[in-house]
């Protein structure tokens, strides 16, 4: 394997109500070697959960400057990076890709979630699984940008 091979990066991130407990997914192909993560917060939403699988997954790659092929199923990710849609909320993130992403030099893929994709099937089932563990943490950046409103979310 040498750094000039592509790495393959898949995602997804989940939430069982939104906002709700939520997770992410992600695996990570390159030649024959596979790596799978996950994690998940106790309050947060889906497409935080989406943006965070895509970090955590450039967060994870050693080789700066690879050649990175990013698979999601969120639209909301894809969309915002490859067609520029305007970064309202989740400031907290976009900075976190914004600083992590300049490191590489990364192709977008949208593909439909829940069509038998081997590795986005398997990134959804990790992040469900990582939300439904007991005793997550708190999203700090959920709960710091939506400390403001009137109720509870």
């Amino acid at each position: 394997m040498t750094k000039s091979e592509t790495i393959y990066l898949y995602t997804d991130g989940a939430a069982s109500g939104n906002p709700g407990p939520g997770g992410w997914g992600v695996v990570l192909c390159c030649g024959s070697l596979r790596k799978e993560m996950s994690g998940g917060y106790a309050l947060t939403t889906n497409n935080r959960m989406e943006l965070l699988a895509v970090i955590k997954g450039l967060e994870a790659i050693r080789w700066k400057d690879a050649a990175v092929e990013v698979w999601s199923d969120s639209q909301y990710v894809v969309n915002t990076i490859t067609q520029g849609w305007k970064r309202k909320k989740n400031a907290d993130l976009w900075a976190r890709y914004d600083a992590v992403a300049s490191g590489f030099r990364l192709q977008f893929h949208w593909l439909r979630g829940h069509a038998g994709h081997p590795e986005n099937e398997r990134c959804d089932r990790l992040a469900v699984a990582a939300y439904s563990m007991p005793g997550l943490p708190a999203d700090e950046g959920y709960v710091q940008n939506n400390s403001d409103s009137l109720f509870e979310p």
